[in-house]
């Protein structure tokens, strides 16, 4: 199993951007597509984009699409989300989690969870 360290948050004015780090301990990092999920004050938890163990296929939430990448370095054993053009609707404090499967998209199919990083974007 995999332990999960995100980094990378901050406060930022709209229009900017961060980048977001997950760093994973542990041999099996390479066999967990992974995710990032957000949560603002008072809202469930969302999904916001996936990648797949190797890298070849990404998932996005529609509000996002166009805006953020991810993307992930194995022999890092890192995953990252770019966050360009930042809206203060996407505040909020962002999760890294892994899955070894079920769907992209359900919190519920990830095994592992960050403890997140807050991010706070001002208008």
């Amino acid at each position: 199993q995999v332990h999960l360290v995100e980094s990378g948050g901050g406060l930022v004015q709209a229009g900017g951007s961060l980048r977001l780090s997950c760093a994973a301990s542990g041999r099996t990092f390479s066999s967990y597509a992974m995710g990032w999920f957000r949560q603002a004050p008072g809202k469930e938890r969302e999904f916001v984009a996936g990648v797949s163990w190797r890298a070849y296929n990404t998932y996005y939430a529609d509000s996002v699409k166009g805006r953020f990448t991810i993307s992930r370095d194995n022999a890092k054993n890192t995953v990252y989300l770019q966050m360009n053009s930042l809206k203060p609707e996407d505040t909020a404090v962002y999760y890294c989690a892994a899955r070894l499967d079920g769907s992209y998209y359900l919190a519920s199919s990830y095994n592992v969870w960050g403890q997140g990083t807050q991010v706070t974007v001002s208008s």
